[in-house]
């Protein structure tokens, strides 16, 4: 999965890199404008330790927020599953907080807990969290009918059998809503410390775009593309080793 996670980054990343490049030389564009080849790997020289810190910062952040989401998504998701009135509640209120950018609220956020790692956490966290809360209500609302009709039938189903049934009958889904939500919890983190924050790689895209850098951007995308793509087949591994421990194959 690495490979081919990380393969297809480089193939995205370079077909990018390679219609800049045409841009710049059918139109003519100075280096100022969108620098050569060679000017951006002086600057991957330059910059790659501070750039790799600085991206490994926001990854940390973002992988707490998405483990703390997640976390948070299953125990609402599981609570909400039953057609209760909490259980109806947690769906409107889950679909209605879908409904607001939480990018919006970030400004807020540093207004009231400033511009530290809690403030990243927070909207790394928030940014993934409906999607994955919504995702889980899905799998955990929907009964698997040949299966549980026994257990009902014989008076031996619980709750802890339900989530069980229903978690191993979607468990390629569920999995692969979790690792999608770490591009989430990046991108959410990325935003944050580009408008407000004092570290992390956003940070540094900021500073870049106030000096109109583009080489020190293109950096900091592949930095930050890499990184991405490895989390995510890492997370596709222990989803399919989880798998097949529980199933058995």
């Amino acid at each position: 999965m690495l490979p081919r996670r990380v393969f297809q980054f480089f193939i995205i990343y370079f077909l990018f890199l390679g219609g800049l490049m045409a841009l710049k030389y059918s139109l003519a564009l100075s280096d100022y404008v969108i620098p050569a080849p060679t000017g951006i790997f002086q600057t991957l020289i330059a910059e790659y330790r501070q750039y790799s810190l600085a991206t490994l910062d926001t990854m940390t952040v973002a992988v707490i927020g998405q483990i703390l989401s997640v976390g948070m998504a299953l125990v609402i998701g599981i609570t909400g599953r039953q057609s209760t009135w909490l259980g109806s509640f947690i769906k409107v209120a889950a679909y209605n907080f879908q409904a607001y950018p939480i990018v919006a609220l970030a400004p807020i956020l540093f207004i009231l807990l400033g511009d530290g790692f809690l403030t990243r956490l927070l909207i790394a966290a928030m940014i993934c969290y409906f999607p994955v809360l919504l995702s889980v209500l899905g799998i955990m609302s929907k009964p698997v009918d040949d299966i549980e009709h026994f257990y009902r039938a014989t008076g031996r189903m619980r709750w802890q059998l339900e989530v069980k049934i229903r978690t191993f009958e979607n468990l390629t889904q569920l999995t692969t809503v979790i690792a999608g939500s770490a591009t989430l919890a990046m991108a959410g983190t990325i935003v944050g410390e580009f408008i407000a924050a004092n570290a992390g790689i956003g940070y540094n895209i900021r500073i870049a775009l106030y000096q109109s850098d583009l080489g020190k951007i293109l950096i900091a995308l592949f930095l930050i593309g890499i990184t991405i793509a490895i989390y995510q087949a890492l997370l596709e591994s222990l989803g399919a080793i989880i798998k097949r421990a529980w199933t058995g194959r």
